[in-house]
């Protein structure tokens, strides 16, 4: 069997993942556990900050393939503390390139677009808006010539699996919470574009090309949205809900439609999880009460940081 080392591998997008993978193969998580309180899956677990060298490297030694997920996500999250979020997000990378040279899997982001008009491809210029783009950016030119597949991943949503911690500060999710709990969705705008992915669609899609030959940058999304659009949806299903429009924030200007037509062209890959699956999974979470406190810091990446900070 082959050896996966899935480094960051304890969160939001890495539980589906190792859901997926153990399932074949030997799975190694390292983590830090930031933002959880304990790992409970049946796989190999090392506690560790992907700064910790001297433990990172036997890890990457016995590795056959390495899925990098471990970073710092999300605009607001990135902008407490840039130095940080680079020594993380790309000066991390830079010494995975120098140490691995075998399979690596590693996930970026559509915000590298910025605001931009039109369908982009992965031929489309970049224009990071924040720190946590401009940081992905630069892990990607660290991963240039390598035995790598980089994923820039639309919006997340939905639920991961089981044990993992939720986010509650993606756009469908805290919509869908805002609705059930509130009785209405602040939509900021309204007309910005998302390129909506199901959490589990990257899980899918990793499974689906980590041992295939196809190197390079991938757009990896499920469906283009307009934020209004999403929130139509969502009252749909929570018809007590109402929807109110404010100006749009000018923190977030992020404006953008991609196509993910290479991934399928070159792997036979599409995305296939849909919108509402992702509603009905946090609806039925909120729902039945199975959060205590959807307000708690822990579900949010930039109000957990700003409280607690990361050593």
């Amino acid at each position: 069997m082959v050896n996966i080392l899935v480094v960051g591998g304890a969160g939001y997008v890495g539980g589906g993942i190792v859901d997926k993978l153990k399932e074949q193969h030997n799975v190694t998580v390292y983590d830090s556990l930031i933002y959880e309180e304990s790992y409970r899956k049946d796989v190999t677990f090392v506690n560790g900050d992907i700064r910790d060298t001297d433990k990172l490297l036997p890890l990457l030694d016995h590795a056959d393939s390495v899925i990098w997920l471990a970073a710092l996500v999300g605009d607001g999250a990135c902008a407490i503390n840039p130095k940080l979020t680079f020594e993380i997000n790309s000066e991390s990378v830079k010494f995975l390139v120098e140490n691995f040279k075998k399979r690596i899997v590693f996930l970026s982001t559509c915000s590298v677009y910025g605001a931009q008009d039109g369908l982009l491809d992965e031929n489309s210029s970049v224009n990071p808006l924040s720190e946590y783009a401009s940081s992905k950016v630069q892990a990607e030119e660290y991963l240039k010539g390598t035995n790598s597949i980089i994923f820039r991943l639309g919006t997340l949503f939905g639920i991961s699996d089981e044990f993992s911690r939720i986010r509650l500060d993606l756009v469908v999710n805290i919509l869908v919470t805002k609705a059930l709990t509130e009785g209405k969705l602040t939509v900021f705008g309204g007309d910005q574009w998302r390129p909506l992915l199901h959490v589990v669609d990257v899980a899918n899609a990793i499974n689906h090309t980590l041992d295939s030959e196809v190197t390079g940058i991938f757009n990896l999304h499920y469906k283009n949205y307009k934020i209004i659009d999403i929130a139509k949806t969502i009252v749909n299903k929570i018809p007590q809900a109402s929807i109110e429009t404010t100006p749009m924030k000018f923190q977030d200007a992020r404006n953008y439609q991609v196509s993910s037509e290479k991934l399928f062209n070159e792997t036979g890959f599409r995305s296939e999880v849909e919108l509402l699956t992702g509603v009905d999974e946090v609806y039925n979470l909120i729902s039945s009460n199975r959060i205590k406190n959807v307000n708690h810091v822990r579900y949010s990446n930039q109000n957990f940081l700003e409280k607690y900070g990361i050593n």
